[in-house]
């Protein structure tokens, strides 16, 4: 088994055995040498954004002091579902390494395919509703934005 692998897989296995989340791991890597490690912490934290992809992504973007881990490897045991990779995706890490996918994990219970297909329009059931409102108001916060002179983008 790949070593970064494992180290995923342990944290999951050592979720398992505890109770605060899914059997989901992860890792990130930096020259070689895992620099977070984390296991879906939703269940400890009653936060259901604190998968384990996050919870790696927060532990390394502390440790290094910077947003983008552009110079990183993340390892998963499962597929992300679309939250986790957006934020790998904000986070600029370029190369994602995963075990099972998003038909396994719905298999034993997680949402991840229903996301997917919600996100791309083919979900058949909508379990919520979207509605676009105020736009006009809330793009005066875009013109502001623009206009910022000392604005950092990320």
């Amino acid at each position: 088994m790949n070593k970064y692998m494992k180290a995923a897989y342990n944290e999951a296995l050592e979720n398992i055995k505890g109770h605060e989340g899914g059997p989901f791991g992860a890792v990130i890597v930096k020259d070689g040498e895992i620099i977070a490690a984390a296991n879906n912490q939703v269940l400890a934290t009653n936060d259901p954004t604190m998968h384990a992809e996050i919870a790696a992504i927060r532990i390394a973007t502390q440790k290094l002091g910077r947003f983008s881990l552009d110079d990183c490897s993340i390892y998963a045991t499962c597929e992300p579902c679309p939250m986790c990779m957006a934020a790998i995706i904000w986070a600029r890490i370029p190369k994602l390494y995963y075990g099972t996918d998003r038909k396994d994990a719905e298999a034993i219970g997680f949402a991840d395919n229903y996301i997917y297909d919600f996100i791309t329009g083919v979900a058949a059931e909508k379990r919520i509703s979207v509605e676009v409102l105020d736009r006009y108001k809330c793009i005066e916060l875009f013109d502001k934005w623009m206009k910022k002179e000392d604005k950092e983008m990320y």
